[in-house]
């Protein structure tokens, strides 16, 4: 079994403000979680499409980190838990002024009955 740290590329940036694959869809995302080895921003797992997790299986890149300003934690889908990592490559969030959900001009006005029924 691999070390957590060999999935942690500290200097990689993020690959954008916002979901990755919601962006390419012109789809929208609740919160967002980053690629701890690739950089890749994907939506979280109460968002509609959960792309931060089929990244990680995908991929085999197994270490998120939270990509929403003041939090700094990271999960392991191999462990299935929570730990404090390194400081990663800035920028450590998504813009301030970036709405949750976003981005605004593609958040629906019913966002949370949809999110509801994608429980």
């Amino acid at each position: 079994m691999s070390d957590v740290s060999d999935f942690i590329r500290s200097d990689v940036p993020p690959s954008g403000p916002g979901c990755v694959d919601c962006e390419s869809l012109g789809s929208w995302w609740l919160h967002l979680r980053r690629c701890a080895f690739c950089g890749h921003i994907g939506c979280c797992d109460d968002s509609l499409h959960k792309h931060a997790t089929k990244h990680a299986h995908s991929s085999g890149h197994r270490v998120i980190q939270s990509f929403e300003p003041g939090e700094d934690w990271f999960w392991d889908f191999d462990t299935e838990t929570a730990f404090d990592g390194p400081v990663l490559a800035p920028p450590h969030s998504h813009p301030l002024s970036q709405t949750t959900p976003g981005p605004a001009e593609r958040v629906p006005a019913d966002w949370q009955e949809q999110l509801a029924g994608n429980a």
